[in-house]
């Protein structure tokens, strides 16, 4: 069957990085970075379209949300890190740095947060505190890319323009190992059971065991990657990069599944959904991509209709699949269920606007 991804349009810019929440009782969340300066939030099983967040003055560059979704960060090139609540759309705590932010991560229980910036620094912030780092660590040679809270908290891994990514200690404040590439590391991942870290360099992608850093697995994929994420079930990871395609790859084999081309631009941040049913994608096209892990299934806005059910299927089905195995209907764009009430982001008191264009499509490739 043809795969048949929603596009999400709204932002005006390239799309830099996506993160999404945990499951929550509202479903899960899906945030996007943009060089437009306004990260937006979605349903992330739909693309729906839920708020934006307004403060930034300069294009944001990396984006995170916590588990439950009631928290959101953003690091952007106005040398700030921004706490926002993710229910109210409201600031909650601005982050002061001395050059632009590349990064931005939550701990897992949300009482700290991770930055990478063009300081070539990583630091940590208390969110229970005003607002000053309670740690800092040196020693990248250039701009931090990524970083991420690893082994249950107590460590940091981080990867930067100098060709290195770094494990650094938080109880002595040390960096405890280090990992050298041929060229810059672009993406960096752990696994949701913590133990394998995703990293992707050059036209390379790689899995490292997160206990050791010792390296699993190498695999060549046919095209600069930018981002890649693996599988909540470790079977499948999916990568993107300069030549606009989105490939799928047996993890076990190392062996590409398929590829896709949907993007006009090449693909910037990929993520698998915390359930492992879709994936997304941000592109320098300026839009953000939700594709299906399993073609044809019915999830979501994708409806899979048996062949013996298309005379009764309604005049805007907007695909058919090519083998005989039925016909794949998103859902239109219903105005009526286009507001989402949980959580509500879009308030008159909260610094959030409504973007007109900001409601997915369908597109066939």
């Amino acid at each position: 069957m043809k795969q048949i991804p929603l596009t999400c349009s709204g932002h005006t810019r390239p799309v830099v990085h996506l993160d999404f929440s945990g499951q929550t009782e509202c479903g899960y969340f899906l945030i996007s970075a943009c060089k437009d300066g306004k990260p937006m939030l979605r349903m992330g099983d739909t693309g729906d379209w839920v708020g934006t967040f307004e403060g930034h003055k300069g294009a944001v560059w990396g984006v995170a949300l916590n588990d439950s979704a009631t928290l959101a960060a953003s690091g952007a090139a106005d040398f700030t890190g921004k706490i926002w609540n993710a229910v109210t759309g409201e600031e909650v705590h601005s982050l002061q740095h001395n050059h632009i932010v590349k990064t931005v991560a939550f701990s897992h229980d949300s009482q700290y947060l991770v930055t990478g910036s063009n300081e070539k620094l990583v630091r940590v912030f208390d969110l229970n505190s005003d607002g000053k780092a309670l740690e800092s660590y040196a020693g990248h040679a250039g701009a931090v890319k990524r970083a991420l809270f690893c082994r249950n908290e107590k460590c940091v891994i981080s990867c930067a323009d100098d060709k290195s990514m770094r494990l650094w200690d938080r109880s002595s404040g040390q960096e405890v190992s280090r990992v050298e590439f041929n060229s810059h590391p672009n993406g960096l991942e752990l696994s949701k059971d913590g133990n394998i870290l995703t990293v992707t360099y050059g036209n390379c992608t790689a899995f490292y065991d997160m206990e050791t850093l010792t390296q699993l697995k190498e695999i060549t994929i046919p095209t600069r990657v930018s981002s890649a994420s693996l599988h909540p079930d470790k079977h499948i990871f999916v990568c993107g990069g300069e030549d606009f395609k989105m490939y799928k790859y047996d993890y076990i084999t190392g062996n590409e599944i398929e590829s896709f081309k949907g993007h006009f631009g090449p693909v910037h941040s990929v993520s698998f959904s915390p359930d492992g049913e879709l994936y997304a994608s941000g592109s320098e096209d300026g839009t953000l991509r939700l594709w299906q892990t399993t073609v044809g299934k019915t999830y979501g806005l994708w409806k899979c209709t048996e062949p013996t059910d298309l005379n009764n299927s309604i005049s805007n089905t907007t695909a058919v699949a090519g083998s005989g195995g039925g016909a794949v209907t998103p859902t239109p764009n219903n105005p009526a269920t286009a507001a989402v009430s949980c959580p509500p982001v879009a308030s008159a008191a909260a610094p959030v606007t409504p973007t007109p264009n900001a409601n997915r499509e369908v597109t066939a490739n």
